[in-house]
């Protein structure tokens, strides 16, 4: 499909798509928050793709909400336009593939909220992320930036509002990795490219772990855990690819000898 505030690039194994709206900071009016959405449908339903980078590209990755866009909203239109925020945060949240935030320039308010729902972020040298939303009368969502970074830490960016630098953000654990500017889409391709070449399943296995395992008790979590490692372990998957490693041994010790 053919978008106007968002490109979809589908490469081998995995898809970029770019907020593609730079002449308004990549900020997520509704035309655009609609799109978003369909995107991560069509991904999710494409069996070809295994993983997903979200972007906004070197400069940007999305100043937020459209604030113009906000300040004409009536007070009839408040739950609807919150309803379509809470339809792609949750589909990223829950999607089954994993999704690398790859983060170039600014990620304020609402595309703050994006990245803080990915699996992992990579980050330019150039990146600050910020959640001023509290100067503008309403609250930033916190509970996402809470599992990362801790319930203190995660007060203190959203009640203060103050920018955190990419060396910052990478110190605290907010980030995964920081990369010069002209590398970080580089590097979170390379992400995507080796999770693309990992089991779907066990993929989206583990993306059920580790949402679920941190609200649990260690014996709960321990049982849990080796009980889907145990159905993992039963499939025939398991056999290939042990199989073909076993096979690589003995061709590399052959080549050795």
């Amino acid at each position: 499909m053919t978008y106007k505030n968002i490109i979809v690039d589908k490469k081998k194994g995995y898809a970029v798509i770019r907020f593609n709206r730079a002449h308004e900071m990549n900020a997520l009016s509704k035309e655009m928050r609609l799109e978003f959405n369909d995107a991560l449908l069509d991904v999710e339903n494409d069996p070809e793709i295994k993983a997903l980078v979200i972007t906004g590209g070197e400069y940007v990755f999305s100043a937020g909400m459209d604030i113009k866009e906000m300040s004409l909203l009536s007070n009839v239109e408040i739950d609807d336009y919150f309803e379509s925020m809470k339809r792609y945060l949750k589909k990223i949240y829950t999607f089954p593939k994993p999704v690398i935030a790859a983060v170039g320039g600014i990620a304020l308010g609402g595309g703050f909220n994006i990245v803080t729902v990915c699996d992992l972020i990579i980050a330019s040298e150039s990146a600050i992320f910020c959640h001023p939303e509290l100067k503008f009368g309403f609250s930033p969502l916190f509970y996402p930036l809470s599992q990362i970074v801790g319930v203190n830490k995660a007060k203190e960016i959203t009640m203060l509002g103050e920018p955190i630098g990419a060396k910052e953000a990478e110190r605290i654990g907010l980030v995964n990795k920081v990369a010069p500017p002209e590398k970080f889409m580089q590097e979170a391709e390379k992400v995507a490219q080796t999770l693309s070449m990992r089991s779907a399943k066990v993929i989206e296995e583990l993306k059920n772990i580790c949402a679920v395992v941190p609200r649990m008790d260690k014996i709960a979590a321990l049982d849990m855990e080796l009980s889907i490692s145990g159905m993992l372990f039963a499939r025939d998957e398991r056999k290939i690819h042990m199989n073909e490693e076993l096979f690589l041994k003995k061709l590399r010790k052959k080549k050795q000898n």
